[in-house]
């Protein structure tokens, strides 16, 4: 961190040896610990804690009360909504230290998740997928999945631009936001 261009709350600490990309903004009461990554132009909200270890791509935005712990990788363009919890065992006990056993958690490129959801450690979030609020995630979410309740499950699709896309009977969807043509074939969605 020899040149700071990055903005950074007088209340905030972040620790020596973090990597944080231009254009950052870290808000209040936030801590961000070594040995993270973390690209350009993010935002983290109030009270937002990041352990060591942790990546984060570009144009990452993370709301107020969010705890992003060592084994979780986000690429570009992930929103993380208020109060969403990570996990990264996947059987914690307070007598029992775990440290080595910490799962992987890898939230793709685009994807959104909601105020509110739980991800339980070890899965995969597929690009562009849309976990819904108050969500548990127990399992890999495929790209472009809406999925919600507890445990999480599937209920649609959702394009880039965060339109709920109806396939039709050749499987094809109009993204209503952006105009763009997804198609629905063996249980993937892709553009056209």
């Amino acid at each position: 961190m020899d040149k700071k261009n990055y903005f950074c709350h007088e209340t905030a600490v972040i620790d020596s040896g973090a990597t944080i990309g231009d254009g950052t903004r870290v808000w209040h009461f936030s801590h961000i610990m070594c040995d993270v990554v973390i690209g350009s132009n993010c935002n983290f909200g109030q009270n937002v804690f990041i352990a060591s270890g942790v990546k984060l791509g570009n144009n990452v935005k993370v709301q107020n009360n969010v705890s992003i712990y060592a084994g979780v990788e986000c690429e570009d363009d992930v929103f993380l909504g208020p109060s969403m919890v990570f996990t990264n065992v996947t059987n914690p006990r307070s007598g029992v230290n775990r440290r080595g056993e910490y799962a992987k958690t890898r939230v793709g490129k685009g994807a959104t998740i909601g105020a509110n959801a739980t991800i339980v450690c070890g899965h995969d979030i597929g690009d562009y997928a849309f976990i819904g609020a108050g969500a548990v995630v127990t399992k890999s979410v495929p790209p472009y999945a809406l999925v919600v309740g507890n445990p999480a499950r599937q209920i649609g699709w959702m394009s880039e631009y965060g339109e709920r896309l109806s396939f039709d009977e050749k499987g094809e969807a109009v993204c209503p936001g952006s105009g763009i043509i997804y198609v629905l074939r063996g249980g993937t969605v892709r553009k056209k």
